[in-house]
């Protein structure tokens, strides 16, 4: 990758790592369904009048909203309300890597690799850490906020095979999916089903005192969010991928989770305990032995030597 694309890379990690800090801010005073449903209201307009459909059936569409929209961040907009820091959401989120692989496996029937094998059990020691190995500390995380979020990646990973189906899908009829369009007409699924939900949760004062005491950080967390971690970030993406091979554009989103402590850390002050920040690291080097094996392992290793 040349220097300006290798910039662009690092900017979109660092947008969707700033994704979690953004979503702490907005919920400060607005229900997590409400603001779930706003940004994806935000996403899909005004996109969805210059953006042409999708080239693949609707249920495909629908599927991934379900499951990338209403599925993903239902979860994580609650985990992160009830007491998942944004950092450590960062890091656990990337568990869809895993989770990707075995719906891969048992869905499409594409087999587990052993080097995917490995980093899940590594990547599980680093949660069994974060989760505060086990002991309610004053540092350690709730069972149900970290189910929750784990939740959220598994609905991640769904969307993953989702996206895969509905590019064979395309491809069989000498087109090409386009994800830009997909992600914008997409973003008319989640809104209803999450203010329904958000109804269901016995929230519609809270809701109906947050539109009506509307706050500028809200809307700046919107804005992040739809324009900035959406919009921008899936097209800047995607035309990367479109661009360069997979393995030279993939290990960028190892900063996603580097970005997202970081940024947590200095704006919204948030302090991982010692085992916390154990955890997040052992969770990254999971992620790298999924998704490169243990070469780069071994070749640090040997230039220390």
């Amino acid at each position: 990758m040349n220097r300006k694309d290798t910039l662009l890379a690092i900017l979109v990690a660092t947008i969707w790592g700033g994704n979690f800090v953004a979503i702490k801010l907005g919920l400060d005073g607005m229900p997590p369904m409400l603001l779930a449903a706003l940004r994806y209201a935000f996403t899909a307009l005004p996109a969805v009048f210059f953006i042409r459909k999708p080239a693949i059936e609707w249920r495909y569409t629908i599927v991934y909203g379900l499951t990338i929209g209403f599925g993903q961040f239902a979860c994580l907009f609650y985990a992160m309300t009830i007491g998942m820091p944004a950092g450590l959401a960062s890091t656990i989120l990337q568990a869809q890597a895993f989770f990707t692989a075995i719906f891969a496996a048992a869905i499409l029937k594409e087999p587990i690799k052993g080097r995917q094998m490995a980093g899940f059990l590594v990547a599980a020691i680093g949660l069994y850490f974060i989760g505060g190995l086990g002991k309610t500390t004053a540092s350690s995380i709730p069972l149900f906020p970290l189910v929750l979020t784990l939740m959220a990646a598994a609905f991640w990973g769904i969307s993953n095979i989702v996206v895969r189906a509905a590019a064979h899908r395309a491809a069989a009829r000498g087109e090409k999916l386009d994800m830009m369009s997909l992600v914008a007409w997409s973003s008319l699924v989640p809104p209803v089903p999450l203010l329904v939900l958000g109804l269901m949760m016995g929230t519609s004062g809270a809701m109906v005192t947050a539109i009506a005491n509307f706050k500028l950080v809200a809307l700046v967390s919107l804005c992040y969010l739809a324009y900035c971690g959406t919009v921008f970030g899936t097209s800047r993406w995607s035309s990367l991928l479109s661009k360069y091979p997979a393995g030279k554009v993939a290990p960028f989103s190892l900063f996603v989770p580097v970005a997202g402590l970081f940024l947590a850390m200095v704006v919204l002050g948030e302090r991982l305990s010692a085992t916390q920040w154990l955890g997040s690291g052992i969770i990254l080097l999971g992620l790298m032995i999924c998704n490169f094996g243990l070469d780069p392992i071994r070749k640090l290793a040997g230039a220390t030597e």
